[in-house]
């Protein structure tokens, strides 16, 4: 699901393991004013995406401390797509929250980035004062690939280790792998009963969203800790939630927690 190109060129955080990930950041206008943002972009999305650039101006309008970037294998950051799995992009995201932002955050995850969203609040629940997931997809790998994919195809990826995934955001398709599939079970959060995340939390999602059903942010919502989480459904929404009124009823929900 990419986005639109843009002019400007990113900036790079190192990784210790020779790793880059490309990034845009925007300081906040009056340091300390109010809580930075962070855009978790989803799975084979990266930083250019409708959404992420919204939100960019959003906080640019607000003089709020904004960043997007790209996992590894994603966008303008380094690797491969099919060699790395959601642990990997997990633990990107911590360590660019870690190393790029200061104070506390809203952290934004769309579709899989709600998930790693879920990871990075429960990583720092002292810098994390919201949380906003828009069709989140937590434990995607389990539950929407793992547990429901036809035998034959489960069979295609345990012999071959990859089988593209038709898409409608991608002529190519998408890798799945063996690796991702196995990855996954290690990094679940519907298990756990609650999940400690105990800031402010909401959750918008499609009732027409055919990748990713509206039951799994109503699962997300009655597991998480936080007494101050809700979910929106919006009729006839669909996955990626781009329009003009959801990015309208976006840009409300994260003012709200503002």
């Amino acid at each position: 699901m990419n986005g639109v190109a843009e002019d400007r060129p990113p900036s790079y955080f190192n990784r210790p393991d020779g790793g880059r990930l490309a990034f845009h950041k925007t300081p906040a206008k009056s340091p300390g004013k109010g809580p930075g943002m962070v855009f978790l972009g989803g799975f084979h999305s990266d930083m250019t995406g409708l959404k992420a650039q919204a939100m960019e101006r959003f906080a640019i309008e607000r003089g709020l401390a904004f960043l997007r970037f790209d996992y590894r294998g994603h966008g303008q950051s380094s690797g491969d797509f099919d060699k790395h799995v959601t642990g990997d992009w997990i633990d990107d995201a911590k360590r660019i929250f870690d190393a790029e932002t200061e104070g506390p955050q809203i952290v934004v995850g769309s579709s899989m980035g709600g998930w790693i969203a879920v990871h990075v609040a429960m990583t720092y629940p002292d810098r994390v004062a919201g949380m906003v997931g828009i069709a989140s997809a937590p434990d995607y790998t389990q539950d929407l690939l793992d547990n429901r994919l036809p035998e034959a195809v489960l069979k295609e990826i345990m012999e071959k280790g990859v089988w593209i995934r038709p898409s409608d955001y991608d002529w190519e398709g998408y890798p799945i792998t063996r690796a991702l599939l196995a990855d996954g079970k290690k990094h679940l959060v519907l298990t756990k009963t609650p999940i400690p995340v105990a800031c402010p939390v909401r959750l918008l999602h499609g009732t027409a969203d055919v990748d990713v059903a509206w039951q799994r942010s109503a699962m997300l919502l009655e597991r998480l800790a936080s007494d101050d989480a809700t979910l929106t459904l919006i009729k006839d929404g669909d996955h990626r939630l781009s329009d003009d009124a959801s990015l309208e009823r976006l840009y409300k929900t994260v003012s709200e927690l503002l």
